[in-house]
């Protein structure tokens, strides 16, 4: 690399400049979650550390997590099988195009748990195991993304690997497939590794493998928590030092104004029993540190209106047709609460948010009030805009309202 401002390169030969032909500090500030680098001879002289049977036989252990992906190339068919196998599951493979995945095989091998010393620039508790995967001719995984880093060194074998560093590639995934597969894949590289060669993917790239003969890979691969699971272990942190009597109050309540609303207070009060979040007005991303308060307006209207066991309400067998519902309109028919669904409303910037057993509408402040304030009620009176009456299509799709004839009930005042 020439000049300061000048792009690093995406391909070194390590030679005798370690495992990854240059510094660990060059490497964290220059590719590290940032851009692709491919290594040729990182492990110079490499040795393959586990044998194929010996993988193999791993993935018959019972606590072992091990899959084999297998493609049809005629009909582009994918095939994912999950372990633990028995000997004879691999007798029955065809002859190309499978791959062998066993994860945490450093947790098994001591010759693939040595292989981590190679990575001590990195903290310890960022790296979270050795995956070996072991394929036949043509196998492989298919063109995917990885939402962590990793380091895939080439143990036996050889394999082609292309990726895409083109930051508008499509990342749609197949709908076809168990495993998360691109829909549409260009790759901008292509290299074949040789034993000891080694590829660094930052997170979010495109990328695929492909065995040329038989093959064996291994992916050293980092923990990267996503921010749900942060948070939702955080949560069950809070939750485990919290006694039972500490729960929400309200000892300055006062008369309700409107059925239904979850009024400024009561946000409040909801705010003042989480003190460990920090609300403002700035992102739910992080911002200044603090959560948009619409985040927790949100969060609480779903939560208070689902029904406190797991009891689901049963969605209509049969959705409305635009025929039936423009019927049921000029019938005069009337809308019927579900008993178990728990209806409740929000004042918003453009009318009002309409939660009900968990879920969220947008809809006019009137039309939020009224069926808040209504167990039965005429759909006509209810729903006078376009937009409000696709939301009680939905509510009635979903099972929360029922069209009853009106002749049967008394119209709502």
């Amino acid at each position: 690399m020439s000049g300061r401002n000048a792009v690093p390169a995406i391909e070194v030969d390590a030679g005798n400049k370690g495992l990854l032909g240059m510094s660990a500090a060059q490497f964290l500030r220059d590719y590290w979650q940032k851009r692709p680098l491919l290594i040729r001879n990182a492990f110079a002289d490499f040795r393959n550390p586990v044998e194929p049977d010996d993988l193999a036989g791993l993935a018959c252990e019972e606590l072992a997590l091990a899959r084999i992906a297998l493609h049809e190339p005629k009909r582009d068919r994918w095939i994912l099988r999950s372990g633990p196998f028995a000997e004879s599951d691999f007798a029955t493979l065809p002859k190309t195009h499978w791959t062998l995945l066993v994860q945490d095989v450093d947790k098994w091998d001591a010759d693939a748990a040595a292989l981590l010393a190679h990575f001590d620039f990195l903290p310890t508790w960022r790296v979270d195991d050795v995956m070996v995967s072991y394929a036949e001719d043509g196998g492989s995984v298919g063109a995917h993304i990885d939402q962590y880093d990793v380091f895939l060194l080439q143990g036996l074998g050889r394999r082609r690997w292309q990726i895409s560093t083109d930051p508008s590639a499509p990342k749609a995934f197949r709908d076809d497939a168990e495993l998360k597969l691109l829909r549409q894949f260009t790759p901008t590289h292509d290299w074949t590794l040789e034993p000891g060669d080694m590829l660094y993917l930052p997170p979010g790239v495109p990328h695929h493998g492909t065995a040329l003969g038989a093959c064996m890979t291994y992916s050293i691969g980092m923990r990267a928590p996503s921010r749900a699971d942060l948070l939702g272990d955080f949560v069950d942190h809070l939750v485990e030092a919290m006694p039972e009597e500490s729960r929400f109050v309200d000892a300055d309540l006062e008369p309700a104004r409107n059925v239904g609303e979850i009024d400024e207070a009561a946000v409040a009060r909801v705010m003042q029993a989480m003190p460990w979040l920090r609300f403002g007005t700035s992102s739910a991303d992080g911002g200044a540190g603090a959560l948009d308060d619409s985040v927790l307006r949100t969060w609480f209207g779903r939560f208070i209106t689902r029904y406190r066991s797991a009891h689901a309400v049963a969605m209509n067998p049969r959705p409305l047709t635009d025929a039936a519902f423009a019927r049921a309109l000029e019938q005069g028919a009337q809308a019927q609460r579900n008993p178990w669904s728990r209806f409740a409303w929000m004042r918003a910037a453009r009318g009002a948010m309409l939660f009900v057993a968990g879920e969220q509408h947008v809809c006019s402040l009137k039309f939020a009030q009224f069926v808040c304030a209504h167990s039965q009620f005429s759909i006509a009176i209810a729903a006078a805009s376009e937009s409000d009456r696709a939301v009680l299509r939905a509510l009635v799709d979903t099972g929360h309202l029922a069209l009853v004839a009106a002749r049967r009930t008394r119209r709502a005042k």
